[in-house]
């Protein structure tokens, strides 16, 4: 860890407010950035951000200075949109997806189809137990027995919610493409 930050971490446990807001700076553009991907608007990731903070400042003194100090906030990030989501009562959406076969695409050529901006917004629009398992397992590289049992669910779902989430964004992302297409021509 840089001697930078890890004065900038000690100056924010003694409580020091500019040091939190340098922090806070330093880290919220990408942990906004983490919180979007598990929100369905910008405002509900604006809470998440601003609830992850109070968290990570609460907690600072537990952190121990050994490995990543962005991966520790992020993961602190991720449980509090965890949070959010356990709270929520559950309505499951029912979706109508084709019988048909969809050839999944890898995430390069999703990538260079749509640009990150483009691709966030079709994930907010899955709906919320898919977009959790979407992110959990493609993001934050969980297997399906975590993900399962940190959401309560059983891994049978947690997979078929994963399978029915790259359906949905793979047809969304053709029906992007040929949008964009047909506004090209």
């Amino acid at each position: 860890m840089p001697e930078q930050l890890s004065q900038l971490i000690q100056l924010c446990i003694k409580g020091e407010r500019n040091s939190q807001r340098q922090l806070y700076d330093l880290l919220a553009p990408k942990m906004f950035t983490v919180c979007q991907r598990y929100s369905r608007s910008r405002e509900e990731a604006e809470d998440t951000l601003q609830e992850g903070f109070m968290k990570v400042f609460e907690n600072l003194q537990h952190f121990r200075f050994s490995g990543s100090f962005e991966g520790w906030v992020r993961k602190i990030m991720v449980n509090c949109a965890l949070q959010k989501f356990r709270n929520k009562p559950q309505l499951h959406a029912i979706m109508n997806i084709d019988d048909s076969k969809v050839e999944f695409t890898n995430t390069e050529n999703i990538s260079s189809q749509l640009g990150s901006k483009e691709l966030l917004k079709l994930i907010q629009l899955l709906p919320p137990a898919y977009r959790m398992i979407f992110n959990l397992y493609v993001f934050e590289g969980m297997k399906h027995r975590e993900i399962a049992t940190l959401l309560g669910i059983s891994e049978g779902t947690s997979k078929s919610n994963l399978s029915d989430a790259r359906t949905i964004l793979q047809k969304a992302v053709t029906s992007s493409s040929l949008i964009a297409k047909q506004n090209i021509n």
